[in-house]
């Protein structure tokens, strides 16, 4: 039980979104409550150390815990007259890709008899558009009346404590009054607050990984192009991005995956009626690159009596996470063809059947770079092929010589 009053409440304060927001909250000295039910995860960050890679995040973790501005519940009761409540619980989407709220209904139901019309609830994650009024019409016909906010986080995975305090703040509310008390509260964070309505945020949002996404797709499918014509697309893309103000965002070849990406893009479509036929076509592209590389090496290579290596199995470059990481979808695909499958990851701590890179590199025949780490930098690969999609090896992106028909 709580005896001390918080300011404000995280719920799913130890995830990936929750957990620096939480800290950044307790270092501006509010009574930052963490509401997690993972008790394992609350212990590992009540011990100093965090759960997951995130830079610049443990020295201020170790601030906070000192000052005692940070605590922890497993408790939904504890969060009783809590001003605030931070929810980054968002919309996944389900089997047939259309966005579900059933988990924030579940949240919201769990925490009902907790809950009082002095309160400010404020959605965090990605939600599809019309979920605030529809989370403000939920609790009032429940006889809830608190003020309901959505103020989306846009921050890049791994790097959330730097961007939260550098990045302009999308703010919304169901009411003004809502509007205000969330702007209120992300005004000790953020540099600049930007007010939408709701549903005007969540489109936001939505668009801003939707757009991110596109941009992989166009750059994947260039990639694609030109590797099956036999040339180096890396050598291209350096080209026409030289010095060239206009494609200076042209973004880098490589798999374009994680929790956000194709999720976000999933509910636009679905919002849509399908129609949001490029959204379809940027998911078919990078869902793809994994299959189109199986294929260049079954053109060259007899699968069947070959060992290949997969090098980094997270879902990016520098990261621990391998929620929706491409690098398993390699790793299905060629388990159904090539002879052994070896997986490793410098940073990645919960697969099992990871091995040591040393073993990967020394018994592959093929090598594939999946994941950029920067531990890989330098990497002595002697003479083994590497399919380096990102060009990370400064090999090129063609496929390598030895593999050649």
């Amino acid at each position: 039980m709580q005896t001390k009053r918080m300011d404000i409440c995280v719920l799913g304060g130890a995830g990936h979104i929750g957990l620096p927001l939480s800290i950044l909250l307790a270092q501006r000295g509010l009574e930052t409550l963490v509401y997690d039910l993972n008790q394992k995860t609350i212990d590992v960050v009540r011990s100093g150390k965090m759960p997951f890679l995130e830079e610049h995040a443990e020295p201020l973790l170790h601030e906070v815990l000192e000052k005692r501005k940070l605590h922890f519940t497993t408790k939904a009761s504890d969060l009783a007259g809590v001003p605030a409540i931070v929810i980054t619980v968002g919309t996944p989407v389900d089997e047939f890709l259309n966005p579900s709220t059933k988990a924030i209904q579940d949240c919201i139901d769990s925490l009902f008899p907790i809950l009082s019309d002095d309160q400010l609830l404020v959605l965090r994650s990605t939600v599809c558009p019309g979920t605030t009024e529809w989370l403000d019409e939920y609790l009032k016909a429940r006889g809830k009346r608190l003020r309901v906010a959505f103020c989306p986080e846009r921050v890049v995975q791994g790097y959330a404590i730097e961007q939260i305090r550098s990045l302009p703040q999308i703010v919304s509310g169901t009411t003004p009054e809502a509007e205000e008390a969330a702007a209120q509260l992300f005004q000790a964070l953020a540099p600049e607050i930007v007010r939408m309505s709701p549903r005007e945020a969540e489109f936001g949002k939505l668009f801003c990984n939707a757009y991110r996404y596109i941009q992989f797709a166009a750059t994947n499918q260039f990639y694609m192009m030109v590797t099956r014509a036999g040339l180096d697309y890396a050598k291209i893309h350096a080209g026409i991005t030289q010095n060239y103000a206009r494609m200076s965002d042209f973004p880098r070849q490589g798999f374009a995956a994680g929790p956000c990406l194709f999720k976000d893009t999933m509910q636009l479509t679905s919002y849509s009626n399908n129609q949001f036929s490029i959204g379809m076509d940027a998911m078919l592209v990078n869902e793809g690159l994994p299959l189109f590389l199986v294929e260049q090496i079954a053109n060259r290579v007899e699968l069947a009596k070959a060992t290949v290596g997969l090098l980094g199995m997270a879902f990016k470059a520098n990261s621990d996470d391998t929620r929706s990481s491409l690098s398993y979808k390699l790793k299905k695909a060629l388990r159904l063809r090539a002879s052994r499958v070896l997986c490793t990851d410098p940073h990645v701590t919960t697969d099992s059947e990871l091995l040591p890179l040393e073993r990967v590199v020394n018994e592959s025949d093929v090598l594939i770079l999946c994941v950029p780490h920067q531990a890989y930098r330098g990497l002595d690969l002697g003479k083994k092929p590497v399919i380096d999609v990102w060009n990370f090896f400064n090999r090129g992106t063609a496929m390598p010589a030895e593999l050649r028909g």
